[in-house]
């Protein structure tokens, strides 16, 4: 005997009460079993619906009509996106819906389940683990470099002998709590993949169930979770710190013992879209949190006679300042002076900036040149003829982006410098229009995005202009709450980690956008003093310097 019929070999018609040879018949909307002989008088009731198969296909459940508690649904409007009886389908709410049979609908889920069941186990799964197995590996470069560092600063004390020790051992303590701090990241990180990495098995699991099941209900509830997880998560990798002695002197012991360069956490994408032609791949954003909150205030030098203008994350502890004299200032957090150097001219710097190596640099407006501060010494990399260097900034690439102003005001360009060498020029947009505003008065701060856009502060446009790495327009932004009596003041701009674009306003607050342009939200509620330039740390900590007040605000503004 046939295994699939020997269980309905002694199936009795609900009519006759004849036990029906193989294959019998099923009516599914009336649930009762017929042989051929009865099929006729059941079907000649009209009063209720009727749908008779043979046995074996009995399999569906076919769902009850929400509407109709006594008739199954064997249709699906898709317009309603719900399945629907004889009765629904043929009523004036459904009249001019498109509708299929049920049985398509299902085939059609479970192709796509099938779709995604596949892109899970055969592409997503296996990115996810293939990062998450990065960070072990990490975990241990990171303690053997901190072992070589610790050994280095070791063998440097000893030189030094007692002098030395108080310093010696704060050194041992820096690298220790980076250790620590940056394996809480790391530690953070595999914990995040982790869940990722269950949450997708789960999913497998669950489109698993759904592929074994006839359910129609069940099925056709499924919505697709695989766009949600194509979104790769970049890889994470801590560029370590390194240990840099100097020559002993023991006037100068806690200088000369040398310095940890600052750690630094870096994403690199993927560039991977499975299933999605054209779809643009981004890391997952760090939330903004309702009330940024000032996490310190950094006392300087600076006031109303001497406002400050710019500050440049030199790293995690130490910011570049500079104002209405001819010093940039080094401070730590707790505001005390590290050091000064005079611009070579005695010059007003016009803006500052810090490399990717850690170097200064600085536009003379006046001297027409741009400068690199190295080892206390001052080099002049750059000088223009009919062009005055204003704003300058360092990319990702460590090329510098310089706004330029022609000598008689009538032009703005911005000039991309690679290896001090001029590489790209941005003037104008494809109408041959000027793109930015051309009186030198009127600030321009500078910045690049991580996605390469190049993102300038017109004051004079009263708008923040946003190009793409070939020099064309993207959007231009402009304060949807600005008016007439208080207008939109842009001064200095920066970028995070997640492409956001920050703009001071001089109406005492921040703005950020979206690498698109969209405002996200303002900072408005920690009384900010005319805030001018902008700069972030590696952990997207905002410091704001205030022109008139003279400090510095260290905000957090992310989760």
């Amino acid at each position: 005997m046939d295994p699939e019929y020997s269980l309905q070999d002694l199936v009795r018609c609900h009519l006759c009460e004849t036990i029906t040879p193989v294959p019998s018949l099923y009516c599914e909307f009336c649930l009762i079993h017929l042989c051929k002989a009865c099929v006729g008088e059941h079907l000649s009731d009209e009063s209720t619906e009727h749908k008779v198969v043979p046995i074996k296909k009995r399999g569906v459940l076919y769902p009850k009509c929400s509407k109709h508690p006594t008739r199954l649904c064997d249709t699906y409007c898709e317009q309603c996106d719900i399945p629907i009886c004889f009765e629904c389908g043929s009523s004036h709410e459904h009249l001019y819906h498109k509708q299929v049979g049920i049985l398509n609908v299902l085939e059609s889920k479970k192709k796509t389940i099938q779709r995604d069941l596949q892109e899970l186990e055969n592409s997503i799964y296996p990115k996810y683990k293939g990062i998450a197995s990065k960070i072990p590996i990490q975990k241990s470069d990171l303690k053997k470099n901190s072992q070589k560092l610790i050994t280095a600063i070791s063998e440097q004390g000893e030189a030094l002998h007692k002098e030395i020790d108080d310093a010696m051992d704060k050194l041992k303590s820096d690298v220790e709590e980076r250790e620590s701090k940056h394996l809480i990241a790391l530690n953070r990180k595999e914990k995040e993949y982790e869940r990722s990495i269950s949450e997708i098995t789960r999913n497998i699991s669950e489109l698993k169930k759904l592929l074994k099941s006839n359910d129609v209900s069940y099925v056709s509830a499924y919505r697709s979770r695989n766009a949600e997880f194509r979104r790769i998560p970049p890889n994470f990798t801590i560029s370590f710190p390194r240990f840099t002695p100097q020559r002993i002197d023991e006037d100068q012991i806690n200088k000369l013992l040398g310095s940890l360069s600052a750690i630094s956490i870096r994403t690199e994408d993927h560039g991977y879209s499975v299933g999605s032609s054209g779809a643009e791949s981004s890391p997952p954003g760090r939330p903004l949190i309702d009330e940024p909150r000032i996490i310190k205030d950094v006392n300087t030098d600076y006031g109303e006679d001497n406002n400050l203008l710019t500050v440049s994350c030199l790293n995690d502890d130490k910011l570049w300042t500079c104002g209405h004299d001819s010093v940039m200032r080094l401070y730590n957090l707790n505001g005390i002076l590290i050091e000064s150097i005079e611009t070579k001219s005695e010059n007003m710097p016009f803006d500052i900036a810090v490399t990717q190596k850690g170097e200064l640099v600085y536009t003379d407006y006046k001297d027409r040149t741009v400068n690199l501060v190295k080892d206390t010494q001052i080099q002049t990399v750059i000088r223009l003829r009919g062009w005055k260097p204003s704003y300058i900034s360092s990319t990702i690439s460590d090329d510098l982006l310089v706004v330029m102003i022609s000598d008689d005001n009538t032009q703005t360009k911005v000039v991309r410098y690679s290896g001090f060498s001029e590489k790209h020029t941005i003037l104008s947009n494809y109408k041959n229009q000027p793109l930015y505003s051309s009186m030198n008065r009127h600030t321009k701060y500078i910045t690049e995005n991580k996605n390469l856009d190049i993102c300038v502060a017109d004051n004079g446009a009263r708008a923040v202009v946003v190009v793409n790495q070939a020099g064309n327009l993207r959007f231009t932004y402009t304060d949807p709450r600005s008016t007439s009596e208080e207008p939109f003041e842009p001064v200095g701009i920066v970028t995070d980690s997640q492409s956001r674009i920050l703009v001071a306003d001089l109406n005492h607050r921040i703005h950020i956008l979206d690498h698109n342009g969209h405002l996200l939200r303002y900072i408005d509620k920690c009384d900010l003093q005319s805030p001018f330039g902008l700069s972030v740390d590696t952990n997207d900590n905002l410091f704001v310097a205030e022109s008139e007040t003279g400090k510095v605000k260290k905000i957090q503004y992310y989760t």
